[in-house]
Formats: C-alpha cells, structure tokens, sequence
C-alpha cells in the first residue's frame, strides 16, 4: 500500500496543534520542514475532507497552505534519508540512522531507520520520554513499550539495562519496523506484539511501562496498564499538551497512581506516575 503526503506551510507556534490533529485522522509520520512539516498517511485512511474540516476549525487563527503527493512505499527511505537529522538528548543518548557517525561522546548510541514509524526522536513527545527514562533505573527491570513505533523508547529500555522488553504497535508494518529496529540495535530478545491494550492483559507484572500515545487512548487504556504494574511500579506518559495533563493526573489518582513530576517542551509533556 502506498502513502499521502500531505505537506502544509503552517506558523510554527500551530505546527504542533495540528500535527496532533493529524494524530487523530490517522496520520502517523511527520517530518519537519522549514516552513511547517510533511505528515504521512495510509492512501486508504487519507479523507481530504476531514483534513479540510480540521483546518477550517483555525481558519481565523492562522493561515495554512497545503499540497498533497502520492509515495510509494518504497521510496520512503528516500523521504526521510532528506530530512533525516542526528540527534544528541539528555547529553548522553545518540539517536541516529544508520549512515550517520556515531558521535564519540555518545554514552548510549541507538540506530532508528524509521520507514514509516513514528519515532525518530525528533518530536519533543520521544525526547521527553528518553530524558524521563533516564532518571529511572532500567537494570534487570521488565519493561512494557505502548506504542512503540519504531521501537526507539524499547531500545532505550535495553541500553539502560532492562532484562525483558515487550514493545506492542498496532499496526503490522510498524511492528516489522520495530522488530528490524530492535535487531540493528542487538536487541532481537524484544518482544514486539501486533495489537493493542488487550495484548498485555494477563502479562505477569512489569517494573515500567512507557506509553507514548494520545491523550484519549491513554485515558482508555491507563488501566490496563495499571493491572498489569507491580506495586511501586513505574509510569511514564506522554502524547498529550500541558493543558491535558490535570486530566491524566486525575485518572491516574483513580487508578492509585501517584503523580511524581513532568517535563515540557513546546507544550507536549511526558509525565513520571509511580503505583502504590
């Protein structure tokens, strides 16, 4: 199956507003350009009316232009090879493809060839969750990825020491991707499922659970997360603005899981929850 791209010249104080509309139509890849971003999306899930209706909705806030072009699944290495770029987070973690150099100050080197996946590192939701990830101890800990994407967050796990890593994805391509991801990294021993919550349940309990979703999945799927926790188990979301985290509090205080902190950048935040 082939992709839309769907390229829009957007102020950049919007760009992320709209990249989590996006989100919500389906819309799974985003690049950044240097007058707004590129955004990708199944050719049978793409509605040019519901993206037409979405920017409608902030006609009077800001102008928006966009172009639309049909990809073929295999010249998107191609795409993202352009736009591409190494990254350095936390001052430790090297986040690159596998034609970059791997910087000598690298503590943690991890190699992402994203395809489609979202997950590169690049958007503030995954820079949050590695620099969160970092101040947690992954030595000998099971650790659950929830929406792994190309796997990034669950390799993470196994560079700081995680024994056992289950990544699950909802899509097939994207689980493919994460498996080749996880095995560049020399972590084939990840255990990356097909589905969604319904996946773990049953699973025997995990020391952290990482979920980098959307808000409204996280508010579905918390407590399927919080079953399958061991007390004093570890939570870390992300995927949601500043202005919806009272609400991911809220459902986590039902659930009987503390709040211990958050971070921000350009308004998405990655939140630290710890289970009784």
């Amino acid at each position: 199956m082939d992709f839309i791209e769907v390229t829009l010249k957007v102020n950049a104080d919007f760009a992320d507003i709209l990249t989590a509309e996006l989100g919500e139509l389906g819309f799974d890849a985003f690049v950044e350009t240097k007058d707004g971003f590129s955004a990708y999306i199944d050719e049978d899930e793409y509605s040019e009316e519901e993206l037409e209706a979405v920017l409608s909705r902030y006609a009077d806030l800001v102008q928006v232009e966009y172009a639309t072009q049909r990809i073929e699944r295999q010249n998107w290495n191609e795409e993202w090879e352009k736009n591409f770029e190494p990254l350095f987070i936390g001052g430790k973690v090297s986040v690159r493809a596998s034609f970059h150099e791997k910087p000598e100050a690298a503590k943690y080197d991890i190699v992402i060839n994203p395809k489609m996946s979202f997950g590169t590192g690049h958007h503030e939701t995954t820079t949050l969750m590695i620099e969160n990830q970092l101040t947690l101890d992954h030595q000998g800990k099971r650790v659950l990825d929830m929406g792994c994407g190309t796997g990034i967050l669950a390799i993470m796990a196994g560079e700081l020491g995680a024994s056992e890593i289950v990544a699950v994805e909802i899509e097939d391509w994207t689980v493919e991707n994460a498996r080749e991801n996880a095995a560049l990294n020399n972590y084939e021993a990840i255990d990356v499922r097909l589905g969604g919550a319904e996946t773990i349940a049953g699973d025997q309990p995990y020391d952290i659970i990482l979920a980098n979703i959307n808000r409204n999945v996280l508010l579905e799927d918390m407590p399927a997360y919080k079953a399958v926790l061991k007390p004093e188990g570890w939570l870390l979301l992300s995927g949601f603005y500043t202005e919806d985290l009272p609400m991911i509090q809220e459902r986590a205080a039902e659930l009987g899981l503390n709040y211990i902190s958050h971070r921000v950048k350009n308004n998405w935040v990655s939140a630290i929850f710890k289970a009784n």
